[in-house]
């Protein structure tokens, strides 16, 4: 394991090749995922040992990625403390009561190992099955949580969570200490079963402006990495639209920071403190058109992703549900072939 050219980029140490991995592997794009799924809802199947193993195993299977990422959902560890949502088909998540007022953030109480028994025995069943490729161990970020916990489900403009982080900032800021506990208690959980790494998916948080994020964000994203620092993985974080937010991601703490197909590796190594690997970025749609336009641009991916201390190659958001599989296929063998040393 030590040897894992993800691991060792992610240190930002020498690589045989790039190391390469693709956000939503195991799901929608596969075939046999589908199968295994059919009528089974989202949240039964990342509370399943048997299933998450078996849907985090399947791209590892297909593709010759460098890490595996546990199959789940960000919304698991809220319905693991009694939070009453549902994921739904073509919408997303969806929150039976959004939470407005002091009564519901009381509502949200410490998460246990005990909560998440499913998550303990799926990991440490898939540390013995996948050997010397890494497992990465995920959260959803607290604002991100708390966008859907605020606004009852996805949201284009996150208006009722704004409303709440600019003018009742002391209720703000309980929801993500809240949130905040939550997710270190359930990343804790990932690694000591035997996660190698974690990443923290802030999706959403590209909605907020860099003195916003500052003040209202950043510490608690940045708590979270100081207490799983000592945990000895790597950390990676994570947002869709974040390109002005780069710098501030950096701070924060992690020791690889995602970047989205919007900005280039290489103007991201300028905006990310030093002391950083990058991860990213081909945009998940060019998977859609001919294989030399696909080759062309993970190329450019690959070149300008040298400038950085340690680079994974990565899309700059999840596989798209149509994507083919046999194009991730071919992408992660030639991301080797043409970063080998």
């Amino acid at each position: 394991m030590a040897e894992s050219p993800f691991l060792l980029a992610a240190r930002r140490k020498p690589v045989p090749h790039t190391p390469v991995w693709f956000m939503r592997q195991a799901g929608r794009s596969l075939p046999e995922y589908l199968r295994v799924r059919e009528g089974v809802p989202m949240l039964e199947a990342c509370a399943r040992p048997d299933m998450i193993v078996e849907i985090t195993m399947q791209p590892v299977r297909r593709y010759s990625i460098d890490a595996a990422i546990f199959f789940s959902d960000i919304m698991v560890p809220l319905k693991a403390i009694g939070v009453d949502l549902d994921i739904k088909p073509g919408v997303g998540p969806v929150i039976a009561d959004p939470i407005r007022d002091p009564s519901g953030i009381d509502a949200i109480r410490e998460l246990t190992p005990d909560d998440v028994p499913y998550v303990t025995e799926a990991v440490q069943g898939l540390v013995g099955e996948l050997g010397s490729t890494p497992l990465i161990g995920f959260a959803g970020a607290p604002f991100t949580l708390a966008s859907y916990l605020i606004e009852g489900g996805p949201s284009k403009n996150h208006d009722h969570t704004k409303a709440m982080m600019y003018g009742e900032p002391e209720l703000w800021n309980r929801l993500m200490e809240r949130l905040t506990d939550l997710t270190i208690a359930y990343l804790k959980v990932q690694v000591e079963a035997g996660a190698s790494a974690i990443q923290l998916f802030d999706s959403w948080v590209g909605a907020v402006a860099p003195q916003d994020y500052r003040d209202s964000v950043f510490p608690h994203t940045s708590r979270i990495f100081r207490a799983v620092e000592d945990l000895g993985v790597p950390r990676i974080h994570f947002g869709v639209g974040t390109g002005e937010l780069l710098g501030l991601m950096g701070e924060a703490g992690a020791d690889v920071v995602g970047v989205d197909w919007r900005v280039p590796l290489d103007e991201a190594v300028r905006r990310v403190p030093p002391g950083k690997a990058l991860q990213g970025n081909l945009d998940p749609s060019l998977l859609f058109a001919p294989w030399e336009t696909v080759r062309a641009r993970a190329k450019d991916v690959l070149d300008r992703g040298r400038t950085a201390e340690g680079h994974i190659f990565n899309l700059g958001h999840g596989v798209l549900p149509s994507t083919n599989p046999d194009v991730l296929a071919r992408l992660a063998d030639y991301v080797h072939e043409a970063s080998a040393t």
